[in-house]
């Protein structure tokens, strides 16, 4: 299915450029507003939160004026985690949720994302029905040039409801090493800490509308692998700009990702009965070693295409409670429709409690399969069945494979690049795997 300006993860892109700007942002309210009613709403709030970006007040001004001109009352939530907006929705009662966000991107870029009425992200199909009413004659009236506030207690309730993951006190004599990218979670995230009982060292935690995820967040770990290791900290967690997401670090300073990280929380849901349908769903991305751990521990594992939310929909269609990119998004139903990066964290505390395991231990649950991966570009997109030599390289490498290794060959669906990704039992037969895959690809392929 088509979309012009929805991605992966609603829409993004650089500051005041065709699309993120506060003109369209006006159109796209109205377009939203048009959609919900066709859906049956009406007069019910939407809620608009923000990351800190020094563009997001008066895009979330102008997509908040062009909801009101669709019949909709816009309700501000100023700086908020992406995931409180989704978990707010069905206890405000609202029609929609969003974040003006451009996640882990530099403060240039902003978006836009997107929440269903029971906190799960729009699908495919609810995108481009939106697309289609874009564009439609509607009144532009001046904006004005004041902040629109924010709800009270927003960001308290989001940490209340996020607590109970673990009991009260139960960081008590923890020390954390917290990264909040001088983003949405610069507030939430250490008082969410805090209030376990647990010594927060912190960086990142002084936004000023121009810094988000510059050197810091989890796009840049190093930093806080330092501070956990020079602190004495248990764990490090380093959130990207809007807090769906997070990149661990053990006591050793030794990054964790996300295979890791749902490894470690699927064993330990299988051991205590909580993993549900005993399944955990990862995306084609994920290392085959996931597979081969959780199935030794008699669960099992299913893949989805990359993005979140794709991973959330095969979760709802398997009857999955876990689930998760090795980006660092885990989506856990137990405490929401989406991801976060706080809950994520939290879930990775309470794992540690229970075995009394320290991370640096947990992580070697995974036992990764060598791989390699290559970025071929290309002048043309030539769809993949239609050639021979790749397809049928494909299929040979899939046979001497068997369960023991696997190839994945798709186009980037944002860059003009041929991705090439092999696992195996061994980096020799993995490389020359490889080389067969490469040879095939520039046989046939209009390489640039």
């Amino acid at each position: 299915m088509n979309r012009r300006y929805f991605g992966t993860d609603g829409i993004r892109g650089p500051y005041g450029g065709p699309v993120v700007n506060e003109g369209f942002f006006l159109e796209l309210g109205q377009a939203v507003a048009r959609w919900l009613r066709g859906r049956g709403a009406s007069a019910q709030p939407v809620l608009v939160g923000r990351d800190t970006r020094g563009s997001g007040p008066s895009l979330a001004r102008a997509f908040g004026e062009g909801v009101a001109l669709g019949g909709f009352r816009p309700r501000h939530a100023g700086v908020v985690p992406t995931p409180a907006v989704a978990k707010a929705i069905l206890r405000e009662g609202a029609a929609l949720g969003c974040s003006v966000t451009a996640s882990h991107n530099p403060a240039a870029d902003n978006g836009i994302k997107f929440f269903a009425r029971d906190g799960s992200k729009l699908s495919d199909a609810d995108e481009a029905e939106i697309e289609s009413l874009l564009g439609e004659p509607g009144p532009r009236p001046a904006l004005p040039g004041t902040d629109p506030g924010s709800l009270e207690g927003f960001v308290e309730s989001y940490v209340e409801e996020v607590m109970r993951v673990l009991p009260m006190d139960a960081l008590s004599g923890w020390r954390v090493a917290l990264d909040t990218a001088n983003g949405a979670t610069a507030v939430s995230s250490p008082a969410a800490f805090r209030a376990l009982g647990a010594e927060v060292i912190s960086i990142g935690d002084r936004p000023d509308g121009a810094n988000i995820n510059l050197g810091v967040g989890s796009e840049h770990p190093g930093a806080l692998c330092g501070l956990a290791l020079s602190g004495g900290a248990r764990m490090g967690v380093a959130h990207d700009g809007d807090g769906d997401r997070c990149v661990l670090c053990d006591e050793k300073g030794q990054v964790l990702d996300g295979d890791e990280v749902l490894t470690l929380l699927a064993l330990e849901g299988l051991r205590r009965g909580t993993l549900r349908n005993r399944t955990l769903v990862v995306t084609v991305q994920s290392n085959l070693g996931v597979d081969r751990a959780v199935e030794q521990a008699g669960g099992r594992v299913v893949r989805s295409r990359v993005g979140d939310r794709y991973v959330a929909e095969l979760m709802r269609s398997e009857g999955a409670s876990l689930g998760g990119e090795s980006s660092g998004h885990i989506v856990n139903f137990d405490y929401g429709a989406t991801g976060d990066g706080l809950v994520a964290a939290l879930m990775v505390a309470s794992v540690m409690l229970g075995t009394g395991r320290p991370l640096s231990s947990l992580r070697t649950d995974l036992r990764r399969f060598p791989q390699a991966q290559r970025a071929l570009v290309v002048r043309e997109k030539v769809p993949i069945d239609a050639l021979k030599a790749l397809p049928a390289a494909i299929r040979s490498l899939e046979q001497e494979f068997g369960a023991a290794g696997r190839v994945l060959v798709r186009y980037s669906g944002t860059e003009p690049k041929l991705r090439l990704l092999v696992e195996a039992q061994s980096d020799a037969v993995v490389g020359a795997a490889m080389d067969r895959l490469v040879a095939a690809a520039r046989s046939e392929l209009p390489l640039a």
